[in-house]
Parts: C-alpha cells; sequence; structure tokens
C-alpha cells in the first residue's frame, strides 16, 4: 500500500498489524486461504478501504517462522517491521517509529472480517479531540472482530519506556485500560443493528476459520470486498446454522 496524501494539518494515521506464524491455538492462521486469498491478504484490503488511514505497517517478529511473512508483505510492497515476538508493545511502536506515525490504528492479524467504515468512525472520532484512547474492544457491542483501536503514538511510546509488566508488553494497548484514571477512554458503541458482541468473527480456531470462508463464499459474489458488518449480520439472521460453526468458541482471557 503506498501512503495517501493526508488533508492538510491532519496527523499521520498508520495501521500496524500485528501478526506472526506461530499462534498457539491455529498455526499459521494468517496466511490461511480464505477464499483464495491468504486471510492477512482480507484484512489488508478492507484496511485500505478506510478512508481515515495514510499507511498500513506489518509489525512481525524476527523468529524465522515469520520469514514467510516478511516476504509476503514485500511481495505486495506493504511496509513490514520484524522485532521481539515476547515484547509485541516495543514492537509496535518501532514500527509506528519507523512509518512517522502520529495516531495509531491497532489492528491484530485475526481480523479479516474487519469493517474499514468502523475504523473510519473510531478514527473520526478521535480527530475530534478531548480523548485519548478511541476504542470498542473493552466494552463490546460489535461482533468479536471488528475492532478499532486509537490512540497517539507519543502516548504508546511512553508507556513502552517506562512499563515492564509482562502483560502490557504483550498486551499492546492493556495500560490504558488498566489506568482509566490517567487516560481518556471513549469506549464507541454499535448502532442497534450492528449490536451482536456475542458472535465471534475473529480468526482463533479452525472453526472460525470455517466460517470466514462461509462469509466471505456468500458475500463476496454479490458485494466483492466491500461488504461490512450489517451485511455479516444479516446472512447469519438468514442463515443460522453459520454462526453455529464457533459458537461454542471463547477467547482467552488476558489477565
Amino acid at each position: 500500500m503506498t501512503d495517501r496524501a493526508a488533508p492538510h494539518l491532519r496527523p499521520r494515521v498508520v495501521a500496524s498489524i500485528e501478526a506472526r506464524m506461530s499462534a498457539s491455538r491455529l498455526p499459521g492462521k494468517v496466511l490461511m486461504d480464505v477464499a483464495g486469498a491468504p486471510a492477512l491478504e482480507r484484512l489488508v484490503r478492507r484496511l485500505t478501504r478506510a478512508e481515515c488511514i495514510d499507511a498500513i505497517v506489518l509489525a512481525t517478529t524476527t523468529n524465522p517462522a515469520d520469514d514467510t511473512l516478511a516476504d509476503w508483505a514485500e511481495a505486495r510492497h506493504l511496509p513490514c517491521y520484524r522485532g521481539s515476538e515476547d515484547d509485541v508493545l516495543d514492537r509496535v511502536v518501532e514500527a509506528q517509529r519507523m512509518m512517522g506515525s502520529e495516531i495509531i490504528v491497532e489492528i491484530c492479524g485475526d481480523t479479516p472480517l474487519l469493517d474499514p467504515r468502523v475504523i473510519d468512525t473510531a478514527v473520526t472520532r478521535f480527530l475530534k479531540g478531548d480523548v485519548d484512547v478511541v476504542s470498542n474492544t473493552a466494552k463490546l457491542t460489535w461482533p468479536q472482530g471488528i475492532d478499532a483501536q486509537v490512540f497517539r503514538f507519543h502516548a504508546l511510546e511512553k508507556i513502552a519506556q517506562t512499563q515492564t509488566d509482562a502483560a502490557v508488553r504483550e498486551h499492546v494497548s492493556l495500560y490504558f485500560y488498566e489506568h482509566p484514571e490517567t487516560y481518556r477512554i471513549h469506549h464507541l458503541a454499535a448502532p442497534a443493528e450492528e449490536t451482536a458482541p456475542e458472535v465471534r468473527l475473529q480468526l482463533d480456531y479452525a472453526e472460525d476459520l470455517d466460517l470466514i470462508r462461509a462469509v466471505y463464499a456468500r458475500l463476496e459474489p454479490r458485494f466483492g470486498d466491500g461488504f461490512g458488518v450489517r451485511d455479516i449480520l444479516d446472512l447469519l439472521a438468514a442463515e443460522p446454522e453459520l454462526a453455529a460453526i464457533n459458537a461454542h468458541c471463547r477467547e482467552k482471557a488476558v489477565r
């Protein structure tokens, strides 16, 4: 993705995708095929549709297992930073520093159904001011995997420079949420028609992959890459057996 010309005086907004091949539950998931393209390619295509993002960077690791991710990024001319496998906070900060970022949009590589309109909503709200973080992950209203987290580079850089807690180093934005007395957090809420926090649209388990493939197989022929969370929820309402595919899967607690 080539950088877009940012509007005059608007801070530079960069999305960093955290991805690695050695995921514990589903190794190699980010490059698994989804209707003819790797899951990570699906995510990048959707992010590219977000009007408020100026650039995208892949933040992967120096583990040799992630050579394939670095090669993939190079082949598609996507900026890539390789850093610590365990210290994800440092990896993201250095990736964003490399990009000259002012505003960070934190993206996990396991969200190939992410909705770019939700990202734009989060960035737009952040740029209005009076907040340090805009997020829809701490208080879920959208389906899981329709994530949006926005904060300033310098705020995350300061956390990286001062905090040593292992959970904070692993979970990039955790410190913000654990210190609401310090950071003004705006919890973005979904409109009623997109409220479905019980629905899993992220990629952690083989069952998640089955659902994501089914969604693309049904919606891409009608909408191309442009379908959003409302289209997905309409599909699941029409075919409830699809939502049952991964309904038993659960996310592990951070703490």
